[in-house]
Order: structure tokens, then sequence, then C-alpha cells
């Protein structure tokens, strides 16, 4: 029913059945680098979603990222003056770029996701597994967004053509 309107799932794939644009179009993406611990597991989250259709393909787009992981105090403990609650904002800021002669930026954009941290008194071990543990749901949440954007542009390029 929805077909008639011109509705496509995003992901869906050709009527011969091989992958759509939006598969085929991430899995043609190369992650470039991205510096600290923070940035290598935003990567990891990128390459798992890209590569869904198969490791093998070749890459005919590079994908450059700036992300950084920004922190608020939000509650300070009375007795101690210590911060006990943290807000952690993961931003990242991406190009794709076509790995043509001309190195043209065919998109960019923006993904962003917050986050909490408690801080307990005299926990070192407690903080710095709770601390992993938002880095991580950060990058997977940045790279869920970045996947969707991504996707969406293939899907309209395709379209247009």
């Amino acid at each position: 029913m929805l077909a008639g309107c011109g509705f496509r799932p995003l992901y869906s794939a050709r009527e011969n059945g091989t992958a759509g644009p939006a598969e085929q179009g991430l899995a043609e993406i190369s992650v470039a680098l991205i510096p600290e611990r923070s940035g290598q597991l935003l990567r990891q989250a990128l390459q798992a979603r890209f590569e869904r259709a198969g490791s093998g393909i070749a890459k005919r787009y590079d994908l450059t990222i700036a992300y950084g992981i920004q922190g608020d105090t939000l509650n300070i403990a009375q007795a101690t003056s210590i911060p006990s609650r943290l807000r952690l904002v993961g931003t990242a800021n991406w190009a794709l770029i076509s790995q043509d002669t001309k190195r043209r930026t065919l998109a960019t954009g923006v993904a962003r996701s917050v986050d909490g941290l408690n801080i307990f008194d005299q926990q070192f071990f407690a903080i710095d597994m709770e601390s992993e543990a938002v880095q991580r749901r950060l990058a997977d949440q940045v790279a869920e967004q970045m996947t969707m954007q991504l996707a969406a542009w293939f899907s309209r390029q395709a379209a247009a053509e």
C-alpha cells in the first residue's frame, strides 16, 4: 500500500535483489582515522554499520571526521564540593569526499549526542568503567545519526539520477 505513494524504505534492495543505493554507498566509504580513544570507538561503530553489505567492496569515498566530547557539571556534592554528575556531549563534524582526482567534498554534516556520567566518591575503578561505557554509547549514537544522514544523501543522489 505504501509503495503506491512512492514510499521506499531507506535500506531497501533493488528489484533485482542487489543492495540499494544507501547500502551500496555506505559500503563504498572509507572512514579516516579519528584521534583519541573516543574517536577509535566512533570509527569502529561506523565501520560496523558501513560494512553490512560486505567488506570486499571497492571504496569510492573518504569520510573525514572531527570528533570531540565536552563535559558539563550538573551536580556538586555539598559535603565535598566535588562534581557528582556530568553531562557529556559528543559532537562529530563530518565531510564525505570523493576519491577521484578532484577530491570534491560531496556532503557535510554534524551529528550530536548527549549522555550522563555519575561520579562516585573514592570509587575510581567504577568511574573509569562508567566513563568507557558512556564513550561507547555516545559513539554508537553519533555513528547511527551519521549513518542515517549519509544513507539519506545516497538515496537522494540515486533518486536525482
